[in-house]
C-alpha cells in the first residue's frame, strides 16, 4: 500500500467516522478533481491522490470499510496485502459520471500509470477468492490447532497446463491490439482531446487467442476439482477472525494466478464461560452463611479444577481472580485470567433446627 501507516482513512477525506457513501464519494469527487497530476502540478499531488483514491477504495466497500473499523489499516493489509486487491472492485467512473472531466478518459489513464498499468499489457485476472467456515470449542482455543479442511475449487487444467490450448498448440497473439489486451479510443472536442483506453473485444483484454481449445477443460484452462488442504489456526483466536491462504483460491483464467482462500473462525457461546478477549468469566455459587463466615468452592477452568478460598464477608457479585487461567492472547505475549463472580443464594425450606440457630444469632445482636 502506498500510504503512510500513521495515514487515517477518514481524515484523508475530510469526513465524519459515521460517514454515509454518499458523504464519501462526494468528499473524494472533490479532492481527486483537486489533486489530479493532469490538473495539479504541485509537489506532492501525485502523492496526494494516491492516498485519498486509497481511502475510497477501501471507506467505498462495506467489507473493506468494516476491516477498517475493525482493526486499522493493519487488518487491511492482512486481508487486502496488495494494491490490486485494494482497488479490486472500486468504480472510479460512477463517482466522476456527469463532471466533463474527459469522460474520465484522463482518470482511466492516471490509474493506470499510478497503479500498475503503465501501458502495457493488462495484469493477468486473478481468480475468485474463496470463503470457508471452521467451528471450534472455546477449549480448543487454548492451544494452536490444525485443521485439515477440504474445499471445492477450480484448478489449472493438468492437461494443457492452463494455457486453454490443445497439447502440441499454443495461443497466438492477438492481431487487434497486438497482444496488450487493450485498444485505445481517441475523441476530439473542440480544442480538447481525449483518450479512453478498453479492453480489446476480439480477445476480451487477453491478448491472445486459443484456436485449438483443449479438450479436457474447453479451452478455459480450469477443471474442477475437490481439494483437502491444512490450516493452522492460532492459540487464542477470536470469533470471526479470517485467517488468509494466499493463492489457495480458484484459479484464474488461463493460467492466470489464483485467488485466496479466507478461513473463517466460528466459536459457539459457551455455556459455561463468558469470554471478553482473553479474559474468562464464570460464576460460583455459595450460600449466605458460606458467605458470612467464609468457605472454599472448587471452580473449573480450561485447565483443570482449582480451589479458590472465599473469605468471610463475601459481598454477592464479588469478583475474584484466577490469574492466568485465561486464553493465550494472539500474536502476543501471555495470557488471560479467569474471574469468578460470587452469586450469594438464600437457601429455602429450613428446618426446625436450622431456624433456632439463626434465631439465637439474632439475639446475639442484628448480623451488619
Amino acid at each position: 500500500m502506498s500510504s503512510s501507516s500513521s495515514q487515517d482513512f477518514y481524515e484523508t477525506l475530510g469526513v465524519q467516522r459515521s460517514a454515509s457513501k454518499d458523504e464519501i464519494k462526494a468528499a473524494y469527487r472533490k479532492l481527486a478533481l483537486q489533486f489530479h497530476p493532469d490538473r495539479n502540478k504541485d509537489a506532492g499531488a501525485e502523492e496526494r491522490f494516491k492516498q485519498i483514491s486509497e481511502a475510497y477504495a477501501v471507506l467505498s466497500d462495506d467489507d473493506k470499510r468494516k476491516q477498517y473499523d475493525a482493526y486499522g489499516k493493519e487488518g487491511v493489509r492482512q486481508r487486502y496485502g496488495s494494491e490490486e486487491d485494494i482497488f479490486r472492485g472500486t468504480d472510479f467512473s460512477d463517482v466522476f459520471r456527469g463532471t466533463g472531466f474527459g469522460g474520465f478518459g484522463g482518470f482511466d489513464d492516471i490509474f493506470s500509470q499510478l497503479f500498475g498499468g503503465g501501458g502495457g499489457r493488462r495484469a493477468p485476472q486473478r481468480g475468485n477468492d474463496l470463503s470457508l467456515r471452521v467451528q471450534m470449542r472455546l477449549e480448543d482455543v487454548v492451544r494452536n490447532n490444525s485443521r485439515e479442511i477440504e474445499i471445492p475449487r477450480a484448478e489449472a487444467c493438468p492437461v494443457c497446463a492452463g494455457s486453454g490450448a490443445a497439447p502440441g498448440s499454443s495461443p497466438r497473439t492477438c492481431p487487434q491490439c497486438g497482444g496488450s489486451g487493450q485498444v485505445q479510443r481517441t475523441q476530439n472536442a473542440g480544442f480538447a482531446r481525449f483518450i479512453r483506453v478498453e479492453n480489446c473485444s476480439k480477445c476480451g483484454g487477453e491478448g491472445r487467442i486459443v484456436d485449438n481449445p483443449c479438450k479436457e477443460c474447453r479451452g478455459r484452462g480450469v477443471v474442477r476439482r475437490s481439494r483437502k488442504l491444512m490450516v493452522e489456526i492460532p492459540a487464542g483466536v477470536e470469533d470471526g477472525h479470517t485467517l488468509r491462504m494466499r493463492g489457495e483460491g480458484e484459479a484464474g483464467p488461463r493460467g492466470s494466478p489464483p485467488g485466496d482462500l479466507y478461513v473463517v473462525v466460528n466459536i459457539p457461546e459457551h455455556p459455561v464461560y463468558k469470554r471478553r478477549d482473553s479474559d474468562l468469566y464464570i460464576g460460583a455459587r455459595v450460600s449466605a452463611v458460606e458467605a458470612m463466615l467464609g468457605t472454599e468452592v472448587q471452580v473449573p477452568t480450561l485447565y483443570g479444577d482449582v480451589k479458590l478460598e472465599v473469605p468471610a464477608g463475601t459481598q454477592p457479585g464479588a469478583t475474584f481472580r484466577i490469574k492466568g487461567k485465561g486464553l493465550p492472547k494472539m500474536g502476543r505475549y501471555g495470557t488471560g485470567d479467569e474471574f469468578v463472580v460470587v452469586d450469594v443464594f438464600i437457601p429455602k425450606g429450613l428446618n426446625g433446627k436450622q431456624k433456632d440457630l439463626l434465631r439465637g444469632v439474632l439475639k446475639e445482636g442484628r448480623l451488619q
